[in-house]
């Protein structure tokens, strides 16, 4: 399940957003196998500090731990600076919110940060470290989106428009890139074993589907950039469900099961 990453390729180093846990920590983790020194980014500094002297202890990579929030203004210009000295070749924008409820129970400020944080966020890495990676002629970016988003999520509208831009991005990218020589792929996961869970309120061992190995998430994603491929959905069920089901018939099923989550059931504000 372990992806090996072309270091030539993609080395000497990988910036990874959202790598303090789940998918992001995967990645980290694969990365650094690949003796790739890894760039590790999210809020919590403790986490990412443990998982920095982790890998560097367990693989013989450097690392460098970047604490910053991406919902913020200005948080492309901190990652700048701090990796100015850094010849990056591989950019994981993982970042992203999970935030089931009501569209009418959302508040303004919510609005906001969520683009912020699951749009424009892998927008403003892609602009600056897409410059990067043309300019050098090789590398890749991979996005990571979520499953069904491009066809609507009832009870995750806002976060599941803003996860559509970034795989419209992505996709969009990968073809004005590609003559660049720079890899860029997106990975839309489904249902995921990571703490993100607890959000939705689901419990693994009752869910009607298994959810997927964070590590199976990242490896499949990695082993897709390395070929260029545009998208890549992980797992064998998430991608027979995808080709089979209308999306009218997904929407649905999702509706009547986000429905039965607390955070869905309590009535809108008045």
């Amino acid at each position: 399940m372990q992806a090996r990453v072309d270091s030539k390729r993609f080395g000497p180093w990988a910036l990874i957003t959202g790598a303090s846990s789940g998918i992001g920590r995967e990645f980290a983790h694969q990365i650094a196998a690949s003796k790739i020194n890894v760039v590790l980014v999210a809020r919590r500094q403790a986490l990412l500090e443990t998982l920095g002297s982790e890998l560097s202890r367990k693989f013989g990579v450097q690392h460098r731990v970047i604490v910053s929030d991406l919902s913020k203004e200005g948080f492309v210009d901190e990652l700048a600076n701090a990796t100015a000295d850094l010849d990056i070749g591989l950019v994981i924008s993982n970042a992203g919110s999970a935030n089931p409820g009501r569209f009418t129970n959302k508040d303004r400020e919510e609005l906001g940060m969520t683009l912020r944080l699951s749009a424009l966020a892998h927008a403003e890495l892609a602009l600056h470290f897409g410059r990067k990676l043309t300019k050098r002629g090789s590398g890749g970016l991979l996005f990571v989106g979520a499953m069904g988003a491009d066809t609507g999520a009832p009870f995750m509208a806002h976060d599941g428009g803003a996860k559509a831009y970034v795989q419209s991005l992505g996709l969009a990218l990968h073809e004005e890139f590609k003559p660049k020589g720079v890899y860029v792929t997106v990975l839309p996961p489904g249902p995921t074993a990571t703490p993100t869970l607890a959000k939705f309120g689901f419990d693994p061992k009752t869910m009607p589907m298994k959810p997927l190995d964070a590590a199976q998430v990242a490896s499949e994603g990695l082993r897709g950039l390395s070929t260029n491929r545009p998208i890549v959905i992980p797992g064998r069920m998430n991608r027979i469900m995808r080709a089979l089901l209308p999306s009218s018939l997904t929407r649905s099923m999702l509706a009547k099961m986000f429905e039965k989550m607390p955070a869905i059931s309590k009535p809108s504000p008045q």
